[in-house]
């Protein structure tokens, strides 16, 4: 009888995980404010705590992965900065002589594209959805909930005044700024979904 070659066991997902490990860790030490850091980084570990144990029986694409490292990587840079003091960002702002740090608005971005792939991926094979429109009106719904949601969070934490409050809204004197956020997650939602219908992938 010819024995069947083993399954290779895809490392990247392991991978992925140690590299956004070791940068949670290295923000986690001395980060500017330590309220900003556990409010900014907790999806970070929600996200962990649901993905690691599900991992065997339901794996998601490798891409997805990425996408949700990448996404992990811009929310822990914030909280260990704050997102209005990230370095980049002011070198962004003095560079260009921009009126702010806008190191926000690629997290809000981010906060439309990755969840919209997720979102997707996840209908796909637990629903009866298939590619189309009522899929693409169901995932930009949820990507633009989830905004609101943290808008309201951080709009709850603003009004009790914990310590680092006025840090995680990051509004930074824009009047506009949770509008700016929504539109940005409704903008980054929209085009994961345009990525996905012209890539034509299930």
């Amino acid at each position: 009888m010819t024995q069947l070659p083993e399954r290779r066991t895809d490392r990247l997902p392991l991978i992925l995980l140690v590299m956004v490990t070791l940068l949670l860790i290295w923000s986690g030490i001395k980060p500017a404010d330590r309220m900003v850091w556990l409010l900014e980084t907790f999806p970070v570990m929600a996200a962990a705590a649901i993905l690691i144990p599900t991992y065997r029986r339901f794996t998601l694409a490798r891409s997805t992965y990425v996408w949700i490292a990448v996404h992990a990587a811009i929310l822990i840079v914030g909280g260990r900065y704050t997102y209005a003091e990230v370095p980049i960002g002011n070198w962004v702002r003095d560079t260009f002589e921009l009126s702010r740090n806008h190191y926000d608005r690629l997290g809000h971005f981010a906060q439309g594209f990755v969840p919209a792939i997720v979102a997707r991926e996840v209908l796909i094979r637990t629903s009866p959805l298939k590619p189309g429109k009522w899929l693409f009106v169901i995932v930009v719904s949820i990507c633009v909930a989830i905004s609101a949601l943290y808008e309201l969070l951080e709009w709850g934490v603003a009004v009790v005044e914990t310590p680092g409050s006025n840090a995680f809204l990051g509004t930074q004197g824009d009047i506009w700024d949770t509008q700016k956020d929504m539109a940005l997650c409704l903008v980054g939602s929209v085009l994961a979904m345009g990525m996905k219908a012209v890539g034509r992938r299930p």
